[in-house]
């Protein structure tokens, strides 16, 4: 293979030997950044926000990502191969003591070839996509990538956690990626229902806007509902959560709301509020 380079000087054959080398350090990097465009959007700022293709087509993003993973160790390993062809060095027998030590490796290495048969099951066999919210090894986050060892997911504050595949025992996937929670509050009886209404929207939005990663859209507010047709009468606010952060509702809206509906009523009470969940 390339035999004509065997014929060049030493100094010439270096040159070539370094084109090999970046141009396969190139191919990948290409491989990689038409990964990054498909799977990424613009930003909003950059012109008209580009529908997400992983949100789509999930499984062929899922698949087209391990492709790519693949590509890139077959590119590495050919292009090792090629330089070292040119110190005259038989492919054959590189390709032959290359399998002998990678079954030796596999023997050795029984924990990266559990994390490659996992990670084509998790793939193939429709347990989670690209794009999706699960919970594995106790992380929640929004999966990345599925690699053949990692499969990469971001948390809400933009962490990537590199879990690997042989750790993935129980995969939680919570559907429209978020959980709702309803926040019930009674209206006591000499309450003005529309200030209510406002006070209760006014720190809902207080909350979206400073938990922005957490509270996922704008708070609804249903308006005065009753518990039948002869109970108390309720407000409904609803929440789009990040799963596993209802604390923040439980605790820091549930005070606000508390505080902000004693100063409009003194008979409110802190029984007066619950919150439910579901999910989306």
């Amino acid at each position: 293979m390339f035999e004509f380079l065997h014929e060049l000087s030493p100094g010439y054959r270096v040159i070539g030997i370094l084109l090999i080398a970046v141009a396969g350090h190139f191919l990948v990097q290409g491989l990689r950044r038409l990964t990054t465009y498909i799977l990424t959007p613009k930003e909003k700022d950059e012109g008209p926000v580009r529908e997400v293709f992983a949100k789509r087509y999930p499984k062929t993003a899922t698949i087209f990502v391990l492709v790519v993973s693949t590509l890139t160790f077959i590119i590495y390993f050919v292009a090792v191969g090629l330089i070292l062809d040119e110190f005259n060095i038989s492919l054959t027998a590189y390709f032959a003591t290359a399998t002998v030590i990678g079954l030796a490796v596999g023997f050795g290495l029984q924990g990266l070839v559990q994390d490659v048969v996992i990670g084509l099951t998790l793939v193939f066999s429709d347990i989670i996509d690209i794009n999706d919210v699960v919970e594995v090894s106790g992380q929640i986050g929004r999966v990345e990538r599925i690699g053949m060892r990692f499969t990469v997911i971001v948390n809400f504050h933009g962490q990537r956690v590199f879990v690997p595949n042989r750790n993935i025992g129980m995969v939680n996937r919570f559907r429209g990626g978020a959980i709702r929670a309803y926040v019930d509050v009674q209206v006591p009886e000499d309450t003005d229902e529309q200030k209510m209404e406002k006070a209760l929207q006014h720190v809902a939005s207080g909350m979206r806007a400073q938990h922005s990663s957490i509270i996922l859209n704008e708070p609804e507010i249903f308006g005065v509902q009753r518990a039948g047709s002869d109970g108390w009468r309720y407000v409904r606010v609803k929440f789009r959560l990040w799963p596993g952060q209802g604390a923040l509702i439980e605790n820091t809206y549930r005070q606000r709301v508390i505080q902000t509906m004693k100063e409009l009523t003194p008979t409110f009470t802190d029984h007066m509020i619950t919150v439910t969940y579901r999910v989306d």
